[in-house]
C-alpha cells in the first residue's frame, strides 16, 4: 500500500535532491543528495548528450526513491523555464546553451509509470512561502545559487505565461559591453553571469589575476592558495569573516542585483523580496545587509530609507525550499482534482 504523500525532486545546477513529502504533517523524509550530471561536471559535452545524461540520472534517482516511498505520484522542481505541459525550454545551469525543448514530464511518466508534475524550481519554492489563501502581500522570491532565478507571487498565483516566461531575472542583460562575462546560456552580461554563486566565483578569479598582491593578502589566499581552485564556499566564508577583497567582489554583483530589484519595485510595486539559494544563504545575514545597502544607495522611487530596509529578508536556512514547495503544490492540486464526497444518489 502506498505511503501517504509523494516523491519530490529538486534538480538544480549543482545538486539533485530527492525526498518523501508527507502532506499530513508537512515534513520531508528520506532526503538524498547527489551531484547533478550536468555542465558543471561535463563542461565539454554537447547539449544533447547532457540532456540524455541528466534525464537518465534523474530517472534512476526517482525510480529508486519511488520504490522506497511506494509513491503513487511525484513532482520534479527543475532549474529552468517550464511550460504548463511539463516541457523544459532551457536549462543554462544544467546543460548550458539552448537545445531542443525537453518533454520532461512525458519522459519521466514513461520511465516511472506514475503521474509526474514538472515545474520550475523557483515556482515550486514560492509555495513554501505563500499562504494557501493567497491573500498575503505580494512578494518576489529570488534564488542566488549556481545561477539566479526569480518568481513573483501575486493574488494567489505565480506570474507566468503558459510557455514558462517570467521570473528569469538571471538572464536580464545588465552589462552591455562587448567584454561582459559570458553567461552559461551563451549570451554576455546577464545578471547570473555577474552575481550568481558561479558568477561571483568567476569574478573573484578575474580579480585574483588582475591583483595578485591583493589576493595574496586576502583570506581567500588562505582558503584557496591557487585562485583557479577558488569555489563559492570559500568566497562565502571570507565574506562572512569580513574580508575586504572578497566583499568588494561581491558588492559589484550586488549592485546589479539591487538594480534589478529596484526595477521590479518600480514596475509593479512589489516591495517584499525573499532571498534563497546556496550562495546567498552561505553568506547569510551579511548578504542581506550588503544588498540592502546597495538598494538604499540606488534608491527606490517613493520609498524612504526606513521602508527600503524592510524589503529584503533571507529564506529559511536550508536547501529544502523546492522540495517542500513542490510537495505542497502537488498536494493542493491533487486535493482539488478529487471528487467531492457526499451522500450516494437516492
Amino acid at each position: 500500500m502506498p505511503e501517504p504523500g509523494f516523491t519530490v525532486a529538486d534538480l538544480g545546477g549543482t545538486t539533485l535532491r530527492t525526498a518523501h513529502y508527507n502532506p499530513d504533517i508537512d515534513i520531508l523524509a528520506d532526503v538524498h543528495k547527489v551531484p547533478t550530471e550536468g555542465i558543471a561536471r561535463y563542461p565539454d559535452e554537447p547539449v544533447r548528450a547532457l540532456q540524455d545524461r541528466v534525464v537518465e540520472h534523474l530517472g534512476d534517482q526517482m525510480a529508486d526513491a519511488i520504490a522506497r516511498h511506494r509513491s503513487s505520484a511525484a513532482v520534479v522542481a527543475f532549474a529552468g523555464p517550464v511550460t504548463t505541459d511539463g516541457t523544459v525550454r532551457a536549462a543554462p545551469t544544467i546543460w548550458g546553451r539552448p537545445g531542443q525543448p525537453l518533454p520532461l514530464k512525458n519522459l519521466m511518466e514513461e520511465r516511472l509509470g506514475i503521474p509526474v508534475m514538472v515545474i520550475n524550481d523557483v515556482t515550486a519554492a514560492v509555495w513554501r512561502y505563500a499562504s494557501p489563501s493567497g491573500l498575503e502581500e505580494p512578494f518576489c522570491l529570488i534564488t542566488v545559487s549556481s545561477g539566479i532565478g526569480s518568481k513573483i507571487f501575486w493574488a494567489g498565483n505565480v506570474l507566468l505565461d503558459p510557455q514558462g516566461h517570467g521570473g528569469e531575472l538571471g538572464h536580464w542583460t545588465c552589462d552591455t559591453s562587448t567584454q561582459a562575462p559570458l553567461c552559461e546560456c551563451g549570451e554576455r552580461g546577464h545578471l547570473g553571469a555577474l552575481a550568481s554563486g558561479r558568477g561571483t566565483q568567476a569574478a573573484a578569479r578575474r580579480a585574483a589575476h588582475a591583483d595578485p598582491d591583493g589576493y595574496a593578502h586576502s583570506q581567500l589566499a588562505e582558503l584557496a592558495p591557487d585562485s583557479a581552485a577558488l569555489d563559492p564556499q570559500a568566497l562565502a566564508a571570507a565574506i562572512q569573516n569580513g574580508d575586504r577583497f572578497a566583499t568588494d567582489i561581491l558588492r559589484v554583483g550586488l549592485t546589479h542585483l539591487a538594480s534589478a530589484i529596484t526595477a521590479v519595485f518600480t514596475a509593479i510595486g512589489v516591495r517584499r523580496f525573499i532571498i534563497m539559494g546556496g550562495f546567498a544563504l552561505a553568506v547569510g545575514a551579511t548578504y542581506a545587509s550588503l544588498l540592502t545597502e546597495e538598494i538604499e544607495r540606488l534608491g527606490c522611487f517613493g520609498l524612504t530609507d526606513v521602508e527600503i530596509q524592510s524589503m529584503i529578508r533571507l529564506a529559511e536556512p536550508d536547501d529544502d525550499h523546492g522540495l517542500i514547495g513542490a510537495g505542497r503544490l502537488l498536494t493542493t492540486q491533487t486535493t482539488q482534482q478529487q471528487p467531492a464526497s457526499g451522500p450516494p444518489d437516492s
